[in-house]
Order: structure tokens, then C-alpha cells, then sequence
């Protein structure tokens, strides 16, 4: 896994997000319509929870900025670019719908990408293989709760820390990665789902989910986690040559006090 210094993603073969939670809101839309805005791709995937249908059911908020989104992935889909929409468990009602296409977005359970280097990527969402989610919805509510609050406190770390020009930080990534049982649940995941991977015979495997960016070659499998758009603002893409590179859009200020978007190279990684 390499540091890149040099990569211009502004335009791509392939793009990969997942978990904006739209209609949450701890979503950082403003930064993901300056992404989507800004890089352009031949195919770009929906790895699921793009809609967050469970926070909308609990209070209702869908702000103009979460509508110009999908007003923008609708407008690549229509004007070339290949969409397609694997839906996870915050929006798992749009799997009703898999083998359909709307608006030019086709939606599957489960898709297969062969790269431009002949790679097979598995790319599904991932809550298939969260415990908790599968066989607890109960539980899963709770700890979604408690999860939505740490992500509110996001929203004012975020504000403050703009007042006094500091870049964007995730509090709730912060202490999911100093947390003892997430860092293992992390583990336990990457390990579960990239065996599913091998039994399917590709050599990777692409999904979200746990909200944590990560590109690691696991027992011979690739696995490429892209991340989230709530807490690391991340995306997964493809050069025209096949190679992976996990990037994550920040924000900086310039001299006028203007907020403007940029790739953050310090913790860009890839898979030759």
C-alpha cells in the first residue's frame, strides 16, 4: 500500500461511494456535490445506504443540497455514464427492485467490475456480513441511535473547527478507530467478507458499510472499503490503466475566508 503524491482523479474510468446517508443530517452533501461535480467517470457505483430511508422515517429532513445530489448522479447517468446502484440496509427497500433500471440507473444485489487491468471485483454492500444487523434488528436499532448522536456532535466539531480555519476532522471516526471492539469488529468483517470473495473465485471485493476507507490485500483478496460520505468524506476510484486509489475530499479556506474542495493526497492509498 503506497502514500500517492502525484494522482489527478479529475477524470477516471471508475468511481466508487457509498453511505452519503442522504436525508441525514450529518451528511456531508456540500462536499459530495464538489466530488461528483468535479470528477467525471465511465462508471460509477452506488455501494449503498445512499439514501438513508431509516433516518427519514424518524425525522423527516431533505434539504435542497441532498436533492441537487441526485439531481447530479441522474445527469451522468443520462449523459454516459454507466450507474449502477447495489443498495444496502439504510435503504434496502430499493432491493424490491433489483434487475430493474430507472432513469438510466440499474440496480443489483450484487455486481461484478472487471477493471481495466483484468482484475474481478465483487461489489455489494457488506450488512450481509454485520451480525447484528442480520439477526438483530433490535439491536442494530439501538446502536444506530446511539451512532446518529455521535454523528450529530460531528456536525458542531465541524463548525467550530471552521471558525477558527482548521481543516475538516471526524469525531466519530476518531473514536470508532480508538475503540477496542470496533477496531476487532473492522477486522472481523474485512476477514469475513473477503472470504466470500474467494469462495465466488474474483480477486477482490468492493463494499462500505462500517464507515471506515480501507484498501488491504486479505489472505490473496484484495478488499477496497470506500468509505463514507459522513464521517471521512471518501470515494474509491479507477484509473484508466485499472489501478485502485482510495481518496478522501476535504475542504480547505482560502485567503477570502471561501470554502472550497480538494483531494487530500496525504492519505490517498491505491492497489497497483
Amino acid at each position: 500500500m503506497d502514500n500517492i503524491s502525484s494522482i489527478h482523479p479529475h477524470t477516471v474510468r471508475s468511481i466508487w461511494i457509498s453511505d452519503t446517508h442522504l436525508g441525514f443530517r450529518g451528511c456531508q452533501a456540500e462536499l459530495l456535490l464538489n466530488f461528483l461535480h468535479s470528477v467525471q467517470s465511465e462508471n460509477l457505483f452506488l455501494v449503498g445506504d445512499i439514501i438513508d430511508c431509516w433516518s427519514l422515517k424518524r425525522n423527516f429532513h431533505w434539504p435542497q443540497l441532498h436533492n441537487n445530489v441526485l439531481r447530479t448522479i441522474l445527469g451522468k447517468a443520462k449523459h454516459g455514464t454507466k450507474v449502477i446502484y447495489v443498495p444496502g440496509n439504510h435503504d434496502e427497500l430499493f432491493r424490491e427492485y433489483c434487475g430493474n433500471v430507472f432513469g438510466n440507473v440499474e440496480i443489483h444485489r450484487e455486481f461484478i467490475h472487471t477493471t481495466a487491468n483484468g482484475r474481478r471485483l465483487l461489489i455489494l454492500h457488506g450488512d450481509e456480513f454485520d451480525n447484528i444487523v442480520t439477526h438483530s434488528r433490535f439491536l442494530a436499532s439501538i446502536g444506530s441511535h446511539a451512532y446518529d448522536l455521535l454523528l450529530r456532535l460531528n456536525v458542531y466539531v465541524h463548525y467550530f473547527r471552521r471558525l477558527f480555519n482548521f481543516p475538516y476532522w471526524s469525531l466519530a471516526a476518531h473514536l470508532k478507530h480508538k475503540v477496542k471492539n470496533a477496531v476487532n469488529y473492522i477486522s472481523n468483517f474485512e476477514t469475513a467478507i473477503t472470504t466470500v470473495a474467494e469462495s465466488k473465485k474474483v480477486d477482490g471485493v468492493v463494499c462500505g458499510h462500517i464507515h471506515h476507507a480501507q484498501i488491504s490485500e486479505i489472505n490473496g483478496v484484495l478488499y477496497c472499503n470506500d468509505g463514507d460520505w459522513v464521517e471521512s468524506c471518501t470515494a474509491l476510484i479507477e484509473t484508466h490503466d485499472g489501478e485502485l486509489h482510495l481518496i478522501r475530499w476535504t475542504e480547505k479556506q482560502d485567503n477570502s475566508g471561501k470554502i472550497e474542495s480538494n483531494l487530500d493526497k496525504k492519505i490517498t492509498k491505491k492497489a497497483a
